[in-house]
């Protein structure tokens, strides 16, 4: 028996429904990375980030989050070259769809027993997305960025609704606008914290604070 087609559970209607000791059985989602290009890349060196942001209230099934990671990356690598960009998956499936799988065969009105005890088994996982939540987000340097705009453009057409792309005002990762970050910088006014940085306050551990 085949995938049932996505328009069957693309709204979100119920309540979250999660794994638990209580749900067992899920199988595992088809997107296992959730990080991918050069993800240890420091702060300074990707200045420029766009997202792609749901336009919907809806369901995005974990085989769509992996095909269109899928396109997106492969058009990035191809385009910008693998180690040009840091991408990262900004919604997890954690919803799990059931079905209440029902006999085709001869005989079947004999073996089943229709709507009694029709609560379903688990099928799948999806991720629950609402208006103006971010799908993916990128990060990469400014030559790349026309790349970055396209490649997201294309994985819209592996999802069901509206998505949009946006270019951020603010650097990489960060929460901090572009020439805000800049000053910050050339001041020693920020704390790197890997893929992204936060803001020095004078607060806090003075021994920690000189050495960071």
């Amino acid at each position: 028996m085949g995938r049932r087609p996505g328009r069957c559970y693309r709204y979100l209607k119920n309540k979250p429904y999660i794994k638990s000791r209580y749900c067992r059985g899920v199988p595992d989602p088809r997107i296992r990375i959730y990080d991918l290009g050069r993800k240890k890349a420091l702060t300074d060196e990707f200045g420029f980030c766009a997202h792609l942001v749901s336009l919907e209230n809806e369901m995005l099934s974990g085989e769509a989050l992996e095909a269109a990671r899928i396109a997106s990356n492969k058009y990035i690598t191809k385009m910008g070259g693998k180690d040009s960009f840091h991408m990262r998956v900004r919604a997890h499936p954690y919803h799990v769809l059931r079905i209440n799988k029902m006999l085709s065969c001869a005989g079947a009105d004999r073996l089943q027993t229709g709507m009694r005890g029709a609560f379903g088994k688990p099928y799948g996982t999806t991720a629950r997305v609402h208006i103006n939540q971010i799908i993916f987000s990128i990060r990469s340097k400014d030559n790349v960025a026309k790349h970055v705009v396209e490649a997201l453009r294309r994985s819209k057409f592996k999802f069901p609704g509206r998505q949009k792309v946006l270019a951020s005002t603010k650097w990489g990762f960060t929460d901090i606008e572009r020439d805000e970050y800049v000053k910050l910088r050339d001041n020693n006014g920020l704390i790197d914290q890997g893929s992204h940085s936060k803001r020095a306050t004078n607060r806090g551990n003075l021994i920690k604070s000189i050495y960071q």
